[in-house]
């Protein structure tokens, strides 16, 4: 059984307008004809007197009025999700979804070994993992798209509650082996002397590097650039160069002895945290409630499953 059997046709049938901002598509993804949509629209705006959609050309976009009922069918369908979930805890974890949306950086590593370590425990708990720009997270997480959001730190977010919060300072990674491997520590301007992978200007990662060259008036030339962190790490790992990274990223590849990794002292390096994200006054179904815990646990130490 869905949570959809469980909420109100004509909220769902706006809901999915609202998602999606078109009848036609709204109409493809519910297998329902656009009328028929339509139709719940029209009759949802003559009971409430108000309109829930501005019409435009090129699709439809909530009014102030649609905005306030979206967030009440939202939370009206997460609210009946958690009760199926409730039910199914009768059962012991024997049935559930854990619905995640994360950013590159765990999705390689750390999130896979944890669905593997749940699942051995939880046998029947089904996953969805969505890898997003970090941005894209939290709006995931917001619409009700996951239950629990993992990335890294930006601006408070609104309706995003933040159920946990971890420092992560940027480091460099290099070789074993490497010239730079026997220091404690590292320097930007010391991994700018040998062949360096860095993400793109736009990643979080990159702009804190680039804010610390500004100030030291330094200039970094990456001989390679990419946004999927993995690469980077392989990048070092096969001897390409040296690289920047978040700790948990690369525990894995370091507890193997394929990386070494280093702190940064250039200031600002740290200035970056590791958020777990729910929603705001949301009690989450008891499946995606016990991952949280799980997740909450082993960040901070990896353990393999």
């Amino acid at each position: 059984m869905r949570a959809q059997f469980l909420q109100d046709t004509a909220l769902r049938y706006f809901l999915e307008v609202a998602r999606s901002g078109s009848l036609t598509e709204a109409s493809t993804r519910l297998h329902v004809a656009a009328s028929a949509l339509s139709r719940q629209i029209a009759g949802l705006e003559s009971q409430l007197g108000t309109p829930l959609f501005e019409r435009h050309p090129r699709g439809m976009v909530l009014t102030a009025s649609g905005e306030v009922l979206a967030a009440h069918a939202r939370r009206t369908f997460l609210d009946a999700e958690r009760a199926l979930g409730e039910i199914n805890a009768l059962q012991g974890l024997h049935a559930g979804q854990v619905r995640l949306a994360t950013s590159d950086a765990f999705a390689n590593e750390l999130i896979p070994r944890l669905c593997v370590e749940f699942q051995r425990a939880y046998s029947g708990i089904e996953f969805s993992v969505q890898s997003l720009p970090t941005p894209q997270v939290s709006e995931a997480v917001r619409a009700g798209a996951a239950d629990i959001g993992l990335c890294f730190s930006r601006a408070p977010q609104k309706h995003i509650q933040v159920a946990y919060r971890q420092s992560a300072p940027v480091i460099a990674i290099v070789p074993p082996g490497h010239p730079l491997a026997a220091s404690p520590h590292l320097t930007l301007a010391r991994l700018g002397q040998y062949a360096l992978g860095l993400p793109p200007p736009e990643t979080a990662v990159r702009q804190m590097v680039d804010i610390a060259c500004s100030r030291q008036g330094l200039h970094l030339s990456p001989v390679l650039e990419t946004n999927h962190a993995k690469t980077l790490l392989n990048f070092v790992a096969h001897g390409g160069g040296v690289s920047v990274s978040s700790e948990v990223s690369a525990r894995y590849l370091v507890a193997e002895g394929l990386l070494v990794a280093r702190p940064l002292k250039d200031p600002g390096m740290e200035l970056r945290d590791i958020e777990v994200q729910t929603l705001t006054g949301r009690s989450l179904p008891v499946a995606a409630q016990a991952f949280l815990q799980l997740l909450t646990q082993r960040l901070p130490h990896a353990q393999p499953p």
